[in-house]
C-alpha cells in the first residue's frame, strides 16, 4: 500500500512541478499567458516588492514562515527515510540460551529456504525474502507450481518441511510466512 501511495504522490508532485515549470518557461520565452495566470509577460517577476514585503513588519510572519519550512523539511526527511529504508532483513538475532545472542545472516536463511522449497514435489521455482525485525522475522515466499500439483499439498509440504526446518534451526519461536502460489505455464510442444 505504501508503495502505491508513494508512486501516486511522486507522480502528482512531478506533474504539478512539470506544468508550473513548463508554463513559467513558456511565458519567459515569450508565449502569451491566460489572464488568470500568475505571470503576464517575460519581464514579470514571481513576487513584486509589495507582495514580498507585505507582512515583513508583522511579528507573526517570520515564525510562521520558519515553522512551515521546518515542517516541510521534516516531512521530506521522513519520506526520504521511508523510501530508502531496507525492505529485506539483513540479519536475525538468535537466542543462544546463555544470555548472549548470535547473528545469522538473512541472506543465508533466504538461500536455504529457497533451496528447500525448490525440492518440494511439484515446485518449479521459489523465491524467499525475509522482512520484519531481526528479533521477529517474517518470510515472504513465492512458489511456482507445476500444472499437475495440488496447491494445498504443496503448501503443506513447504510449511511442514522447509519453513519448520528454518524456524527450528534458527531457534525462533515463530516464523510467520506469506506464501503466494502461482502456476507455471508450459508452452505447447509439437509432437511428430
Amino acid at each position: 500500500m505504501l508503495r502505491v501511495v508513494n508512486r501516486v504522490f511522486l507522480g502528482l508532485v512531478g506533474l504539478v512541478l512539470l506544468v508550473l515549470g513548463g508554463s513559467v518557461l513558456a511565458v519567459g520565452l515569450g508565449a502569451t499567458a491566460p489572464s488568470w495566470w500568475i505571470h503576464d509577460s517575460k519581464h514579470d517577476v514571481l513576487l513584486n516588492d509589495a507582495e514580498r514585503t507585505r507582512w515583513q513588519d508583522d511579528g507573526w510572519w517570520w515564525p510562521v514562515v520558519i515553522a512551515v519550512l521546518a515542517v516541510l523539511l521534516l516531512l521530506a526527511l521522513w519520506w526520504l527515510v521511508a523510501v530508502l529504508r531496507r525492505r529485506r532483513l539483513s540479519e536475525i538475532l538468535v537466542d543462544t540460551g546463555d544470555g548472549e545472542g548470535a547473528l545469522l545472516r538473512g541472506r543465508a536463511v533466504e538461500n536455504v529456504l529457497t533451496q528447500e522449497a525448490g525440492q518440494v514435489d511439484g515446485v518449479d521455482g521459489a523465491r524467499v525474502h525475509l522482512t520484519g525485525r531481526r528479533t521477529a522475522p517474517e518470510a515472504r515466499v513465492r512458489l511456482a507450481l507445476a500444472p499437475h500439483v495440488d496447491p494445498g499439498r504443496a503448501l503443506t509440504d513447504f510449511t511442514t518441511g522447509a519453513l519448520t526446518h528454518a524456524r527450528t534451526s534458527a531457534g525462533l519461536e515463530s516464523l510467520p510466512a506469506e506464501v503466494r502460489l502461482r502456476g507455471v505455464k508450459h508452452g505447447a510442444e509439437r509432437v511428430t
